[in-house]
């Protein structure tokens, strides 16, 4: 923004001080002033006692020694106040040095102010936590960019790849090609479906309205009962009524994704997976557990980034997208939830996500 030149802060709060000091001079040579000009100048006789000069011009007696108090007062109060100001706004320099740093792309520079608190201090704690924050948030995107680019990339040029086939060589098998192109495509749309929900989630572009979650795990796994009986897998459900607020769509299939991972990660037969609901003074509780091979605890804080797929996935016929738990990560935060994984001693996962209750404020994400 184009902005006409201006006096510095430094120099008005210099210019303050002194005209307050100034101000507070005048006022005060003022009224000894008027007590002079009332009761005249004091001198003392031979006694030692005080006694009224009559006749004392106040413009000679007194006015010089006024205006020499008030040039003091102007030096003192032009000095003290450039020097004060200094100190006072040393601080707002290095923030807009961190500030100018960061818009050159520099996401890593800290304010780092020392001291004890105050509002200069807060505000750069503030704007620090703020980089912080817009930093991981870059990166995440970065990543996230690259990670959708290739996922993209690897269907489209297997499509690619069967259509020179299918062109250089007529006498292959068009009903196999045509298969494994519907096949890619599907994939493809797959993906790019969950990357408009993971959009649609981050960007929290949803109307809200009650929901019960208990009834939407109850959906979530009549949905999935065929698959759970194809893979062996005994689904069972429990709960209390637990009330929220959301976007139902969005709530189910955050179910749904959990579910689906649950019943798919397991172990070759005779596995379970458990969907409860809990009610909490403030929050309800949403808890998906399943039995599996033992997961690395190292492992768990990555499942929730995109594209990141354990090696079982990668490696079934349920592939997926990568997106899973990436979405139910975005639609808990975007309801102001929390979403926990924890591995279990047995095996598999416990993931639990919490919301705020209807009628409770949803907390910072």
């Amino acid at each position: 923004m184009d902005r006409p030149p201006g006096l510095s802060v430094r120099l008005k709060l210099t210019l303050s001080y002194a005209g307050f000091l100034l101000l507070a001079g005048s006022l005060v040579l003022a009224a000894v002033g008027v007590f002079l000009l009332r009761e005249g100048w004091f001198q003392t006789n031979e006694q030692g006692a005080w006694r009224v000069t009559p006749g004392t011009s106040f413009v000679r007696g007194f006015a010089p020694l006024a205006a020499v108090v008030m040039a003091c007062l102007l030096v003192f109060g032009l000095l003290g106040g450039w020097v004060l100001a200094g100190r006072m706004l040393a601080p707002l320099a290095r923030i807009t040095h961190a500030t100018r740093t960061a818009a050159t792309g520099s996401l890593s520079h800290r304010v780092r102010l020392p001291g004890r608190q105050d509002e200069f201090r807060e505000l750069a704690d503030a704007f620090d936590a703020m980089l912080a924050r817009l930093e991981a948030h870059v990166a995440e995107q970065r990543r996230f960019a690259a990670n959708a680019s290739h996922e993209l990339r690897t269907p489209l040029a297997i499509s690619k790849s069967l259509l020179d086939v299918a062109r250089t060589d007529p006498s292959h098998d068009t009903g196999e090609v045509l298969d494994r192109l519907q096949a890619v495509n599907a994939r493809a749309i797959d993906l790019t479906e969950a990357l408009l929900l993971l959009s649609r989630a981050d960007r929290q572009s949803f109307a809200r309205e009650p929901v019960d979650l208990s009834l939407v795990a109850e959906e979530a796994a009549e949905t999935l009962l065929p698959l759970a009986e194809k893979h062996g897998v005994a689904l069972v459900t429990d709960g209390e009524i637990t009330p929220t607020v959301g976007s139902p769509a969005l709530l189910l299939q955050l179910t749904t994704n959990l579910v689906h991972n649950a019943i798919v990660h397991n172990l070759p037969e005779r596995g379970s997976v458990w969907v409860t609901t809990a009610l909490r003074p403030a929050t309800v509780l949403l808890t998906v557990e399943n039995t599996g091979e033992p997961v690395p605890p190292e492992l768990v804080p990555t499942l929730t980034e995109p594209f990141r797929r354990g090696t079982e996935r990668v490696h079934t016929d349920h592939a997926g997208v990568g997106l899973g738990l990436a979405i139910v990560r975005s639609i808990t935060r975007a309801h102001g939830g929390t979403l926990t994984l924890t591995p279990r001693t047995a095996g598999g996962l416990r993931i639990t996500v919490e919301l705020p209750t209807a009628g409770a404020p949803p907390s910072a994400a």
